[in-house]
């Protein structure tokens, strides 16, 4: 029930596109611009690609929406973030995060679900290839941003938890509660940054769990 009302909510945020053509993927767009595609059948069986351009520096009080969808080259929908954008079939769903992306799916009718083909050139593209590239080295890269995301969020926690009890109200109900990490002047510097850099890397892949939200 939730979803389907989730579902509803989302492709009312879709407005038609204004018919513009694709722009090209640049260089410099590397971490403000991401591209995914796909190419689906129509009912007649005719494929169309169809393509999911996010702008990550654009917002509702920006001229141009942050993500746009296109059937061959042509604006067709255009929207703010979450969205589902309809296509033959099913929808696309598309939402960001302070780091990147975190869902860039299509979703069938039937309850199917896969991953956009990101454009090569972007920075989700190029982290795909290193995936492929060197599978062990990309496993390990994930698992030291998962375990730097851990020790933060176990930092964030015990800080916490710690201003807290600092309370008069709360120290006398639940007593006193003194952090057993004490980080030195460049750790609270230095892990902040690494939670930032492994969110990202997981942003990249995808995989912008709820760890990434908390942690860095």
């Amino acid at each position: 029930m939730l979803k389907k009302v989730k579902r509803r909510l989302q492709l009312a945020k879709v407005k038609p596109g204004d018919g513009s053509r694709l722009a090209q993927y640049r260089v410099w767009q590397l971490f403000s611009r991401s591209l995914f595609g796909l190419e689906l059948p129509d009912r007649s069986g005719r494929c169309h690609v169809f393509e999911v351009d996010v702008r990550h520096m654009a917002d509702s009080t920006t001229k141009r929406r942050p993500a746009a969808l296109y059937r061959d080259g042509i604006q067709i929908h255009c929207a703010n973030v979450p969205v589902a954008f309809p296509v033959p079939g099913g929808v696309i769903e598309v939402a960001t995060s302070p780091y990147g992306l975190k869902r860039m799916h299509h979703v069938r009718d039937d309850g199917g679900v896969r991953m956009l083909r990101p454009h090569p050139r972007s920075a989700e593209g190029l982290r795909a290839r290193f995936d492929r590239r060197f599978p062990r080295t990309s496993a390990s890269i994930g698992a030291v941003a998962v375990v730097v995301l851990l020790v933060g969020l176990a930092v964030t926690l015990s800080v916490t938890v710690e201003a807290i009890t600092r309370v008069p109200l709360v120290a006398e109900h639940v007593g006193a509660f003194t952090s057993p990490i004490h980080l030195p002047g460049w750790a609270k510097v230095a892990l902040p940054a690494a939670g930032f850099v492994a969110a990202l890397e997981r942003s990249l892949m995808l995989r912008n769990q709820w760890l990434a939200k908390v942690g860095a």
